[in-house]
């Protein structure tokens, strides 16, 4: 290419990165034509022209049509240019933010799955974990025959309208308080939560008595009971809040059976 030589066009749809194909289809539509003709009416391209297919290409991968360009390419100045640049930059920034969102909803998702791959699922522990970012509901209304799924569809409602720019694909998990563990009353969270980095909410940093159970949503019971019996054989005593969490769920999961559920119950020693 030095001196200015000519490429021809299996050369430059090679540098180019595009097809021999695709170049002849420009040059139909009248987009982008060879620089010159050689002999026997050969196309030739030059080294100033990669710019030019780079920017169709570009164009092209964020959404405009063939004939958009080209109508652009018709009638550009450097302001018009300019500006179709600056809009296109605007879009692949809020690709870019959409992408970096699901990115953090994937890795959520997987540290969840990961966590729970070699647990003992019948042993029942007791282990110090750090804040957590959470999105936390308002407290739940169960009166008047309202039942769990009226208490999730406010809980989404709620979150969607005080916090419209927070993703609701996260999972949803429930927060039980202290008086109702120690009460037994452990079918109905009193909270929704999220599980989101993205938080304004914390699980606070704490020591937690923690067990798993194979099960459906709310199918608990047996777990609660094994989890109070072992704070009381260890010399522990609830503290705080409990919560209850569903790594592997619908997710990863064929059998509704089959879901594991992990419960944290805030304890401390005893005095």
């Amino acid at each position: 290419m030095a001196g200015g030589r000519f490429l021809s066009i299996s050369e430059f749809a090679e540098f180019s990165r595009t097809t021999r194909d695709t170049l002849l289809h420009y040059d139909k539509i009248g987009l982008l034509s060879p620089a010159s003709r050689g002999e026997n009416n050969y196309r030739n391209y030059s080294n100033a022209q990669f710019a030019i297919v780079n920017v169709i290409r570009t164009l092209q991968d964020l959404g405009m049509s063939l004939d958009e360009i080209k109508s652009i390419k018709e009638s550009r100045t450097p302001a018009l240019i300019s500006e179709l640049l600056g809009s296109q930059i605007e879009k692949i920034d809020e690709k870019i933010e959409s992408w970096l969102c699901s990115r953090k909803l994937l890795l959520t998702l997987e540290e969840s799955i990961n966590s729970v791959l070699d647990i003992d699922e019948d042993a029942i522990y007791t282990q110090f974990l750090p804040m957590e970012a959470i999105v936390l509901g308002d407290l739940n209304d169960y009166s008047r025959d309202r039942n769990d799924y009226d208490a999730l569809l406010n809980f989404y409602q709620t979150i969607n309208k005080k916090s419209p720019h927070l993703s609701l694909n996260y999972p949803v998990w429930g927060k039980f308080s202290e008086e109702r563990i120690k009460q037994g009353d452990w079918v109905w969270p009193d909270r929704y939560y999220f599980c989101n980095p993205d938080g304004y909410d914390r699980r606070p940093a704490a020591l937690y008595a923690i067990g798993y159970i194979r099960g459906g949503y709310g199918q608990t019971e047996e777990l609660y009971k094994r989890l109070i019996n072992y704070i009381d054989k260890n010399g522990l005593e609830i503290c705080g809040d409990a919560y209850e969490e569903y790594p592997l769920n619908e997710i990863c999961v064929f059998e509704e059976k089959e879901y594991l559920i992990r419960v944290l119950i805030t304890v401390r020693e005893k005095n």
